[in-house]
C-alpha cells in the first residue's frame, strides 16, 4: 500500500517519525528548515516490523539520506507483555524473598468472586533463585555478597539456557552495590544473556513493583533489543547517518542504545507521543484542559491534558487491574481498552453481542480488507452504516469489499440475533463506543476529574468516526479533530523532547526536612541528567528542569504526585509546598486536610533538552458555508436518531477556516473519516482543526 504525501518532498534534512500501531503503521516528517511535512501509512507488517516501516517511508517519498533524526515508538514491547511470548527469563533475588513477586499486593478487585485469578508472574518458580545477601534500610551492609555462590549459580543458569535474568535486592534503590555486582558476573559468565538490575529502572522503594518492573524488562529485553539491533542496521544500509531516537512512555525521546538496555520504558512509547501531540494543539489553542482520545485498529486509549500539561504517573498496571503486573516506572497516565476498528464481534452463549478485545489486526484484518477475513469488525460495521466509503477509503488507495461484510455480518451477527445487517452494525457500534468511554471515564472522573468540561481532542484513524457517539455518551459538549489525525501519533513525536526522569524516595516529614538536604539530593538527580543531554550534543540554554514529589498526610500508605515550581525552592517556601499537595488531594479524592502535616515521600525530576517544534498549521480564511466544491458527494448513512438520511461528504481539503457545516455530514480525508451526527454544529478554525458542538441525539 502506498501513502499521500501532504506536501512536497525537499531536499534539506528531516526529522522523520514513525509509530507501528496494531493495524499500521504511521509516519510524519518535518522539514526543519522549511516547516514543510510529509506523512504516509501503510499496514503494519508484525511478522517483520522493519518492512512495514519500509513501506511507509517509500509511499511517502522520503529518502533516509535525507534524515537528520529518525524518532520511534512502537507496540513491540507492551505485546510481548500481553501476549506473554518473551524470554525464558530467570529471576535473582535476596535471600528468603523468592516468592515476593508470586505473592504481589492482596488485590481484590471482586470480593466476592470465587473464581478470581491472581497475576500470573513472568518467570516460572523454578527460574526463581535466591541471592545470599542483604542491606538494611539505609543502604548498609547486614550481610555481604556471596560472590561465588553467584558465580555458581550463573553457570547453573547457563545450563538451563536462560535468555535473560532479572536481579532484585533489597533496598538497592539506597546501595546499588550488591546488585551491580550480581549483574557483572551474570555477564561475565552467560554473555549472551540480557541482564537487567532493578536499580538502573527504579530508584523507589516497594519491592514487588521493583521486581516487576525489572522481570518485565528481562522479560521483553531480547525480543525489543533484537529488534532495534535489525532496525539500527536497515536505518544504515539505506544510507541514514542521523541520530535515532526511542519515544518513552513519557512522552520524551531517549537515544535507542539507552532504549535497548531500559526497554520497559517504551511500553506505551505511541500512546504517549499522542498525547504529546494533543499538548501541542492546546498550547496553539491557548486551551488549558483537554482530553487526548487515540482510537486505532486494535485498542482505544485517553490520557489527560490538565492546565497545560499531560498528567503523569510513577507506575501503572499493564494489562487490566484484575491480573495486571505493576510497572514502576515514569509513564503518561493512559488508560487503554481492547477495542479499535479491527475488534471483532461476535455472538456468545446466551446470544450476547460481544465486541473485542480479539482483533483482526493487520493480518487477515477486517473483512472490507478483502484480505481473508471472516469475522465482523467495528471497521466493518462502519462500512455498512455508509461512514466509510468502499471507494475512497485510504483515498481509494485500499478498495473495500461491501458484500463481503453484508455477507459475513449477516451469518455470524445478524442471523443468529435475529436482526437485519443494519441493526446488528450498529449494536456493534453502540457496544464499542460503551466500552470506548470507559476509557475516558478512567482518566477523568475516577481522577476526580469532571469529563463534561473537558474538550476531547480525537485523533487514530478510527477516532473521528466515533468522536461524537462517545462525547453524548459521557456529556462532553465539544470535540477537537486535529489536522492528520490518522497519523497523529506520529506527527506528535514531532512535539517531543529528549527527556530523563529521576526518583529518589526520602521519607521525610515536610515540617521537619531541611531546604540543603531536599536541594542536594535535587541537584544531584539534576546534574545527572544534564550530563545525560551533554552527551546527545544539547546545549545548557535548551535544558528546562521540572521538579516533583510524591506526598502524603502523614499515616497514610499512598502518596500522590505534586508538581513543584522550582520558586518554591527558591523562597524555601514550606507553606507553598503543602497547600500545592492539600489542592491536588482535594481534586483527586474530594477532600484535603491542611492543618494536618505531611510526608515527602520520593522526590522526581525531569530534565528536558528542549528541541525546534513544527510550526503551527494554518488553512486560508473562507465564509461560513463552504465552498461548492468541497462536497465529493450525498449519500445515504445511518443513524439511530434519524435511521437513513442522505449526508453530504465533505473533502476535508477544500474546507477553509470559519466554515460551518450543520450535521449530519461526514468530513473525508486520506487517513480518516469524521462523522458529524444530527444535531452536530462544526467550525473550522483558523489552524485546520475540526472543532464540534455536541448536540443531542434528541434535536
Amino acid at each position: 500500500m502506498t501513502a499521500t504525501t501532504l506536501a512536497p518532498r525537499t531536499e534539506r534534512p528531516l526529522r522523520i517519525a514513525v509509530d507501528i500501531g496494531g493495524t499500521f503503521t504511521d509516519m510524519a516528517a518535518f522539514d526543519e528548515s522549511t516547516g514543510k511535512l510529509l506523512f504516509g501509512k501503510a499496514l503494519s507488517t508484525h511478522g517483520q516490523l522493519v518492512n512495514g516501516i519500509q513501506q511507509t517511508i517509500s509511499g511517502a517519498g522520503v529518502d533516509w539520506r535525507e534524515g537528520k533524526l529518525f524518532l520511534h515508538g512502537s507496540t513491540i514491547a507492551i505485546n510481548t507483555l500481553l501476549e506473554r511470548n518473551g524470554a525464558n527469563t530467570a529471576l535473582l533475588i535476596t535471600e528468603g524473598f523468592r516468592d515476593i513477586y508470586e505473592i504481589g499486593r492482596v488485590n481484590r478487585p471482586d470480593a466476592y468472586n470465587l473464581f478470581f485469578n491472581k497475576h500470573q508472574p513472568l518467570v516460572r518458580r523454578s527460574l526463581r533463585y535466591e541471592v545470599a545477601e542483604r542491606l538494611r534500610a539505609d543502604g548498609s551492609v547486614h550481610k555481604p555478597l556471596d560472590e561465588d555462590a553467584v558465580r555458581a549459580l550463573a553457570r547453573e543458569l547457563k545450563g538451563e539456557g536462560v535468555d535473560a535474568v532479572a536481579v532484585l535486592l533489597l533496598h538497592s534503590y539506597r546501595n546499588p552495590a550488591h546488585e551491580q555486582r550480581v549483574k557483572a558476573i551474570l555477564q561475565e559468565e552467560i554473555p549472551g544473556a540480557f541482564v537487567c538490575a532493578s536499580h538502573e529502572l527504579s530508584q523507589e522503594y516497594r519491592e514487588f513493583e521493583r521486581v516487576s518492573t525489572a522481570v518485565a524488562n528481562a522479560y521483553v529485553g531480547p525480543r525489543v533489543s533484537q529488534y532495534l539491533g535489525q532496525l539500527e542496521d536497515h536505518l544504515g544500509r539505506e544510507g541514514f547517518e542521523g541520530d535515532f531516537y526511542i519515544v518513552q512512555s513519557t512522552g520524551g525521546l531517549f537515544p535507542v542504545e539507552h532504549a535497548k538496555v531500559g526497554c520497559v520504558r517504551m511500553l506505551e512509547s505511541g500512546p504517549a507521543a499522542g498525547v504529546i501531540g494533543a499538548q501541542a494543539i492546546c498550547a496553539q489553542l491557548g486551551m488549558g484542559d483537554a482530553i487526548a482520545f487515540d482510537m486505532g485498529g486494535t485498542t482505544a486509549k485517553a490520557g489527560v491534558i490538565s492546565e497545560g500539561r499531560p498528567l503523569t504517573t510513577g507506575s501503572a498496571l499493564i494489562g487490566g487491574y484484575e491480573r495486571a503486573l505493576p510497572i514502576q516506572i515514569p509513564m503518561m497516565d493512559i488508560h487503554e481498552v481492547g477495542t479499535g476498528g479491527g475488534s471483532i464481534a461476535r455472538v456468545e452463549t446466551g446470544n450476547a453481542l460481544r465486541v473485542g478485545p480479539q482483533s483482526a489486526g493487520s493480518i487477515p484484518g477486517p473483512v472490507a480488507y478483502g484480505r481473508g477475513g471472516t469475522e465482523p469488525t467495528v471497521t466493518d460495521a462502519n462500512l455498512l452504516l455508509g461512514r466509510l466509503d468502499a471507494e475512497h477509503f485510504l483515498g481509494g488507495e485500499l478498495k473495500l469489499d461491501l458484500a463481503g461484510c453484508q455477507r459475513q455480518m449477516q451469518e455470524r451477527v445478524a442471523g443468529p440475533l435475529g436482526l437485519d445487517a443494519t441493526a446488528a452494525a450498529d449494536g456493534i457500534l453502540r457496544i464499542a463506543v460503551t466500552q470506548m468511554s470507559h476509557a475516558v471515564k478512567a482518566v477523568t472522573t475516577e481522577r476526580g476529574l469532571d469529563a463534561g468540561s473537558f474538550t476531547m481532542v480525537v485523533y487514530g484513524g478510527a477516532g473521528p468516526l466515533h468522536a461524537s457517539a462517545i462525547a453524548r455518551e459521557i456529556g462532553i459538549r465539544k470535540v477537537l479533530i486535529p489536522y492528520a489525525p490518522g497519523y497523529f501519533s506520529a506527527y506528535g513525536m514531532l512535539f517531543s523532547d529528549r527527556r530523563y526522569d529521576y526518583v529518589r524516595s526520602v521519607f521525610r516529614k515536610l515540617a521537619d526536612v531541611s531546604f540543603e538536604e531536599i536541594e542536594a539530593l535535587y541537584q544531584g538527580m539534576e546534574d545527572e541528567g544534564r550530563a545525560a543531554l551533554a552527551q546527545s550534543g544539547v546545549e545548557a540554554a535548551d535544558v528546562v528542569i521540572e521538579r516533583a514529589a510524591d506526598m502524603r498526610y502523614v499515616g497514610q500508605e499512598h502518596a500522590v504526585t505534586v508538581d513543584l515550581p522550582l520558586e518554591f525552592f527558591a523562597s524555601r517556601d514550606r507553606s507553598a509546598i503543602k497547600r500545592q499537595f492539600d489542592e491536588l488531594h482535594k481534586v483527586r479524592y474530594g477532600t484535603s486536610a491542611p492543618k494536618e502535616p505531611a510526608d515527602l515521600v520520593s522526590l522526581r525530576v525531569t530534565v528536558l533538552g528542549t528541541m525546534k517544534k513544527p510550526p503551527r498549521h494554518s488553512v486560508e480564511a473562507g465564509t461560513a458555508t463552504p465552498e461548492a466544491g468541497a462536497v465529493r458527494a450525498t449519500k445515504p448513512v445511518y443513524f439511530r436518531a434519524t435511521g437513513w438520511a442522505d449526508t453530504p461528504v465533505y473533502v476535508r481539503d477544500a474546507l477553509r477556516a470559519g466554515n460551518l457545516i450543520a450535521g449530519p455530514a461526514l468530513i473525508e480525508e486520506h487517513a480518516s473519516t469524521t462523522v458529524v451526527q444530527p444535531g452536530d454544529d462544526l467550525r473550522v478554525d483558523e489552524l485546520g482543526n475540526l472543532q464540534i458542538n455536541i448536540g443531542s441525539d434528541r434535536t
